[in-house]
């Protein structure tokens, strides 16, 4: 019954997790989920198996819902599939969570594990899948300024930290009304320490806010003029229509510039187009090329590009070029983070035992060099740092774009396979993040939205909607600063990591009956040790079976 009651909470708690994302963007639940989450971990001393068992039924309560639009165009397995192995991510934390919670003040070891697992599941396997990391959650609360000092891991900590102290902070004040030790010292003082842990996020973040921090002014500012040019029509196979995108892209671009002839629309300093907004390689096609050329001519202002570039080494590379009005294309960018599955697919002849649509991911390669692009500009050049589509979910791509000297951030994306999803919501809100992050503004250009244009501290300016076409235009600070998310970069992610995994080792040794001796009971075993004494040591030393 304790069980079932265990599991119905963390039903509960993945359900409210999953709303706290966009386009709900209930941020609080988020909080309330994890608390919740906490609450079943620490309560009552589970065992690791019952750990385990609930992490996984959080994580399927979070992630089926948070991810259909994986399966919008190609069935609910993929969907499901993906959802269930997220899961098993969630149930390692449940494992570990529940075992360091033992130690003296639970929610820093609750925090520390999520920490862990984020962030394994972020990296492994096949480059990892950030998607639903916690910090992409709060993009409408007042703990988003807390990503400028500690990045989204930090945000990602904050969040699990105040949720799980106000629920040990419950159970303190239930313990002592229940026992009758209202005033005793160690009600008071584990109270105290609570209260502490629970505000420190808040405060940080208040302090932190615009209001209350003075910022370095930008010493600069461009117009940048965002194009969203649309697609003929839903599904996987836009490609198909490959002029009619970068028709689609042109058009706009001259509407753009047939306003600001008229004096309706400002002059920008540099146009922006989505990802694969030109998959007929301008490098290759004279048309296309000319096609690009005219629109920037026509605009007075160099357009960046999104297009595919066939390679010397027979393989595709997802490519934004900077193309002048006089010269043709002056930079180029290779995306560096490639998306499994979509760009290129592992274990190819694996997967295509399970859907024909295997067929369908791409053979790209990753790009290499700088991740800033030097754009020409009418009062001189401007550094626009690039993470293409997928990569806005990594930290280490807009961190690099930045510490490459990236002073505006430029997220082309192409969210046109996934239909009229959620999917392009929860990726803009990455866009937000990263913003706030490193400390600029950012320009997201989508093929059919959503497209934004989003200030320093991770305020939409403007939005487009869904399968329409749209231009957005903004003057956008310049900034060469660093946050000190951007300067300290992985460290303390790195940091927080081995303590949470020396914790965890440290009450695995001292709170469970794991042992050692599981470890060298086989090779006794082969030393011919007698069965009785080797049934002996295993029952005594039951492995991953906590006390209590």
């Amino acid at each position: 019954m304790i069980l079932l009651l265990r599991t119905l909470v963390a039903v509960v708690a993945g359900i409210a997790m999953w709303a706290a994302f966009p386009p709900r963007n209930l941020w609080f639940l988020a909080v309330v989920g994890l608390g919740l989450l906490a609450a079943v971990l620490g309560t009552g001393r589970p065992r690791a198996r019952t750990g385990l068992w609930l992490g996984f039924v959080f994580g399927a309560a979070f992630f089926v819902p948070l991810l259909p639009w994986i399966g919008v165009y190609v069935g609910p397995l993929p969907w499901l599939a993906l959802a269930a192995a997220l899961a098993v991510y969630t149930a390692l934390f449940g494992l570990i969570a529940v075992v360091s919670m033992r130690l003296p003040v639970p929610p820093v070891w609750f925090t520390l594990s999520w920490l862990l697992v984020e962030a394994l599941r972020s990296a492994f396997p096949f480059g990892g899948f950030p998607w639903g990391r916690t910090a992409f959650s709060q993009v409408d609360g007042p703990l988003l300024p807390l990503a400028s000092v500690a990045g989204a891991p930090g945000l990602s900590a904050a969040v699990a930290l105040l949720g799980a102290s106000i629920v040990w902070l419950c159970q303190v004040m239930i313990r002592a009304v229940r026992d009758g030790e209202h005033h005793g010292r160690r009600t008071v003082r584990t109270a105290a320490i609570a209260v502490v842990l629970a505000l420190v996020g808040p405060v940080a973040a208040i302090a932190l806010t615009p209001d209350t921090v003075d910022r370095n002014v930008a010493s600069a500012s461009v117009r940048v003029a965002a194009v969203q040019g649309n697609v003929p029509r839903l599904g996987l196979d836009f490609n198909a229509q490959r002029r009619a995108v970068l028709d689609n892209h042109v058009r706009q671009t001259e509407m753009l510039a047939a306003a600001v002839r008229a004096g309706t629309a400002d002059q920008p300093d540099f146009v922006a187009w989505p990802e694969n907004a030109s998959d007929i390689s301008p490098l290759t096609n004279p048309d296309a090329a000319a096609e690009i050329t005219a629109a920037s001519v026509s605009v007075g202002a160099p357009i960046l590009v999104g297009t595919l570039v066939m390679n010397p080494d027979g393989h595709y590379t997802n490519t934004v070029l900077v193309w002048d009005q006089q010269r043709g294309p002056v930079d180029r960018y290779d995306k560096h983070i490639i998306q499994p599955f979509g760009e290129y697919l592992p274990w190819r002849g694996f997967f295509r035992l399970f859907s024909s649509y295997a067929d369908l991911a791409g053979d790209f390669r990753p790009g290499s060099g700088s991740s800033s692009l030097t754009v020409p500009g009418r009062s001189g050049s401007v550094q626009v740092g690039v993470s293409t589509c997928w990569e806005v979910a990594f930290d280490r791509s807009a961190r690099k774009a930045v510490d490459d000297g990236a002073q505006i951030l430029y997220i082309p994306t192409n969210n046109a396979t996934f239909g009229r999803t959620e999917m392009t919501y929860q990726q803009l809100a990455m866009s937000q993040v990263r913003a706030v992050e490193h400390g600029r503004a950012a320009v997201v250009a989508a093929t059919s939205g959503v497209s934004a244009i989003i200030d320093p501290d991770g305020m939409i300016i403007a939005e487009s909607g869904i399968f329409t076409p749209a231009v957005l235009s903004s003057r956008l600070p310049l900034h060469n600063d660093r946050t000190l998310a951007t300067r300290l970069g992985d460290w303390p992610l790195t940091v927080a990591i081995v303590i949470a995994v020396i914790g965890f080792l440290f009450a695995v040794r001292r709170h469970t009956r794991f042992s050692l001796r599981w470890f060298t009971a086989g090779a006794r075993r082969a030393r011919g040790r007698a069965p009785e004494a080797t049934q002996t040591e295993s029952t005594a030393t039951q492995n991953w079976t906590a006390q209590g």
